[in-house]
């Protein structure tokens, strides 16, 4: 064991001895001691100084939600046109531009030719009395054994494209096609007529010629009045009438044969 020891002590030389090893004393409080120093930049004899209450900033409590931030803008509501309740809206025909009243009033004007026309009525854009006397044109046509429906469409397109042209160059104050559509529509009421009497009789004699002739020329000027009441064109009548009797005659041969 001894020789351990020589051993040892002859392997490392040191000055260190266990005598040296004391235990520190802390002073907490700041008067003094090893924490009164700064070690590592960091003056820990700070820590103990007193703050003010008023320089202390209160935490103010956190009022919002989470992951839900605080709306700043809340946007007005939309409020309805009509009203909140079903009694305020108009009714359904309304919205639709189906006006009865002026139906029947462009109608007698045609029946009538010559009772003077509304211009303001008759510059409306109305296409459901039109379409239901279309509807029945094609209807006694196919009671005299014609189905003849595509080319009552056509034609009819066809027809007011053209009238929509030309009334654009003759009139100063131009007109919708929606308008031509409609005035042609309206007048197109004497052809049921004829189209019904030829569901009882044969329309290719001399009566039939008559009675033929005579349609074409009531819808015809019926249509030429209306457009001149409409588009404030004085004394141009006839000229206007030419093209709708060439329209109307395209009809009457559906008819007839």
């Amino acid at each position: 064991m001894s020789g351990f020891e020589n051993l040892n002590t002859e392997f490392y030389q040191t000055s260190y001895s266990i005598d040296d090893q004391s235990q520190p004393s802390y002073d907490y409080g700041g008067s003094g001691g090893p924490y009164s120093k700064q070690y590592a930049g960091y003056d820990y004899a700070q820590q103990g100084r007193f703050v003010p209450a008023d320089m202390m900033q209160p935490q103010q409590p956190y009022t919002g939600q989470i992951f839900q931030p605080a709306q700043a803008y809340t946007p007005a509501t939309p409020q309805p046109f009509y009203g909140n309740n079903f009694e305020d809206e108009p009714p359904l025909l309304e919205e639709l531009g189906i006006n009865f009243d002026h139906i029947w009033q462009k109608t007698l004007t045609v029946l009538h030719p010559l009772k003077v026309a509304d211009g303001s009525i008759m510059n409306e854009t109305d296409l459901a009395g039109p379409m239901v006397f279309c509807l029945a044109f094609g209807a006694t046509l196919l009671l005299a054994g014609k189905i003849q429906f595509g080319y009552v469409y056509g034609i009819s397109a066809i027809g007011c494209l053209g009238m929509f042209c030309l009334l654009n160059l003759m009139s100063m104050t131009g007109v919708s096609f929606g308008c031509v559509a409609s005035v042609l529509g309206y007048c197109l009421l004497p052809m049921i007529l004829l189209s019904s009497f030829a569901v009882i009789f044969s329309l290719q004699g001399m009566i039939g010629i008559i009675l033929t002739a005579g349609i074409i020329g009531w819808c015809s000027f019926s249509a030429s009045k209306i457009f001149i009441s409409a588009l404030a064109m004085e004394g141009q009548q006839l000229l206007v009438a030419y093209p709708c009797a060439l329209l109307y005659g395209v009809f009457a041969l559906i008819s007839v044969f």
